[in-house]
């Protein structure tokens, strides 16, 4: 039994280093989601996401991420996307996002009762004109449109941003 620990140590140390020397390489990948209060999306709550953007020569994914429960009462969520880049220039947009069908269901991924979308906002932007050609923090913030306020089942929300190989 006195040797049952013998190598945590240094297994401990090891992956500290590994975590440290991985932890100096830029990120690829940001991703954050925010849960809503009650599962409820209130009009006036516009949640948003700020993100660094260092490398301006790269190519970057975009996407909305949305999570709700199977009772959610609409095919689809009408948004109202705001970009504020580095230098204080705001984009803005409105736009209607399917998530289901009557024929196919819901299009996003399910477990149980829950439904996760990653929809793309690609067109969106190149409509706009948005570009991540300038190195700084840039902010998104969402706001829902629907009618129904709140919006009921709408579990979480988020953007999703990955670098392009």
């Amino acid at each position: 039994m006195p040797n049952a620990n013998r190598w945590s140590l240094p297994t401990l140390i090891l992956c500290g280093l590994l975590g440290a020397l991985s932890g100096c390489t830029s990120l690829e990948l940001y991703e954050r989601t925010v849960p809503l209060p009650a599962q409820q999306w209130k009009s006036e709550y516009t949640p948003s996401f700020d993100f660094d953007i260092a490398d301006t020569t790269a190519r970057y994914d975009v996407a909305l991420v949305l999570r709700h429960r199977d009772r959610y009462h609409y095919n689809n969520i009408w948004l109202q996307l705001s970009l504020t880049d580095p230098q204080g220039e705001s984009y803005s947009f409105e736009t209607d996002f399917v998530l289901g069908t009557n024929e196919t269901g819901w299009l996003g991924a399910g477990m149980d009762d829950i439904y996760e979308h990653r929809i793309s906002l690609q067109k969106e932007l190149v409509a706009q004109g948005i570009s991540f050609r300038q190195a700084g923090t840039y902010r998104f913030r969402i706001k829902q449109l629907m009618r129904e306020d709140p919006l009921e089942e709408v579990m979480n929300i988020g953007i999703r941003i990955e670098k392009k190989p």
